[in-house]
């Protein structure tokens, strides 16, 4: 059985930045399991899973433009120092809030200027290409919904 449409997966993987920086492992943990082709990985990985075996081992380098994308200079906010906490007065600090639409932001700080603070609500791994050492470590087929719907 190989990684297709509909399979579900389960994988060991460490995810590295091109200067070989580890952002997240879970090597030793539990395994990431996802539904191949539910677009539940960013579209660069899922690509490169198809096909792959249980026991299979592959790097897969991911640019941003399969992965969160290219940073978005309209991302960026400027907003009065009043508004953020003290502590969080440092470029790099992260900030939860709400959006007008009730949605939860993280963005953080990118500059802190004498009377203004500039956000970025870029995802932290926009614009950066993304180097995936992932082995496959289970392939089952996926459940059938039990009342599917079918198209009119």
């Amino acid at each position: 059985m190989t990684v297709s449409e509909g399979k579900l997966v389960s994988l060991e993987y460490t995810l590295r930045l091109d200067d070989k920086t580890v952002i997240e492992s879970n090597v030793g943990g539990d395994p990431l399991r996802y539904t191949q082709g539910a677009h539940e990985l960013i579209v660069g990985l899922e690509k490169a899973l198809e096909g792959m075996a249980v026991g299979d081992k592959k790097t897969v380098t991911v640019p941003p433009a399969d992965g969160y994308g290219a940073v978005d200079p309209k991302a960026f906010q400027e907003v009065s120092k009043k508004l953020i906490p003290p502590d969080a007065l440092r470029v790099g600090a992260q900030l939860q809030g709400r959006g007008p639409d009730g949605r939860v932001l993280y963005p953080r700080v990118a500059e802190v200027k004498d009377e203004t603070v500039v956000l970025d609500f870029n995802h932290p791994l926009a614009g950066k290409t993304l180097v995936f050492d992932v082995k496959v470590l289970d392939i089952k087929d996926g459940a059938v919904p039990s009342n599917p719907k079918r198209p009119h």
